[in-house]
Order: structure tokens, then sequence, then C-alpha cells
């Protein structure tokens, strides 16, 4: 027989339990996935290879793949060629800048910052523009070493970190808005 009290904790726990579910859902947090919904009429869309107005070689097709990772991975919007695609995402990697951000004892650089700066558009098969954010940027530090190769790689670490952040960013962006 069970006791009259486990009654009670078990009506405690599922109050609880909503408790926490409706604060989550107060502050904003939505799970992966829900609330994501493509614009009317597009099921599809292509995503150009980004232009490139940085000094950073090769910057572009890291972003241009991760932003159509992105889309591939949610299977919320199919990719497709441009000409057979509802919607266009297309744009500009418009900005890399590397500041420092600690030194060491002697003044040499320790830890530096990486911010680049992103111009997207979607555009729909009738030439409106769907989405558009031209100033979306985000950065990452990264550790500045004696060997100038493990620099570099740090430094490349960080512009992925941030390219993958933005994609997930516009990805959810472009699917929240409508």
């Amino acid at each position: 027989m069970e006791k009259p009290n486990a009654h009670l904790k078990q009506l405690a726990r599922a109050i609880a339990a909503l408790v926490v579910l409706v604060a989550l859902a107060a502050c904003g947090y939505q799970f992966k996935g829900m609330g994501l919904t493509p614009p009317a009429g597009v099921h599809t869309i292509a995503i150009t290879v980004l232009e490139n107005r940085t000094s950073e070689s090769g910057i572009e097709t890291v972003f241009t793949n991760d932003l159509s990772y992105e889309f591939v991975r949610s299977k919320i919007l199919r990719v497709v060629d441009k000409n057979t695609a509802d919607a266009v995402l297309s744009g500009v990697v418009e900005s890399m800048s590397v500041h420092t951000v600690s030194h060491t004892a002697s003044y040499d650089s320790a830890e530096r910052s990486v911010r680049i700066t992103l111009n997207l558009t979607l555009i729909g098969r009738n030439g409106r523009i769907l989405w558009s954010d031209n100033a979306l940027w985000d950065r990452e530090a990264f550790e500045v070493s004696g060997d100038k190769l493990i620099t570099e790689k740090n430094r490349r670490t960080a512009i992925e970190a941030i390219s993958m952040r933005l994609a997930e960013k516009v990805h959810n962006r472009i699917l929240q808005d409508f």
C-alpha cells in the first residue's frame, strides 16, 4: 500500500517541473527546432558564395559552407541550386578586425580578439527582400603564442567558431521572423 505522502511528493515534483517549464518559456528559451518556420511559399533555398571584402583569403568559403551546412542539417528548407530555389541567401563578409585583448609583462600580446561583420539578404523568387541584416557580427578571443604558426592556427580556429555561431544565428533568425 502506498503512503499518502507519496502522492503529495509526486504532485510537488509535477508542480516543480511545470514551474520550471513555464519559467523557461517566459524567458524566451526554446528547444532547438521549435518555432522555426520558413517564409510563406519558401520550401527551398540557395546559398551563394559570399563576397569577401576582407584581406582574409578564403574566409568567404568558410562562412558560405557553414551557412549551407546549417540549413542542410535542420532540414526545414531544402538547399538547392540558385535557378530552382524559392529564395536566395547572398551577402558579403564585410569586415574583419583583430584587436589585442591582453598583454604579457613585456607588453607583447597574450590574447587577441577577432571580430567579423556580415551583410546578408534573403531574396524571394519574385525579387522581394524576405530577410536582411547588414550588421551581423560576432567576435572570438584567441591565444597568442611565441610560435607564429600556432598563433595563426588559433586565429583560424577563432574565425571558424564565429562562422559556426553566425550560421546558426542566421538560420534561426530567418526562420523565426516568420
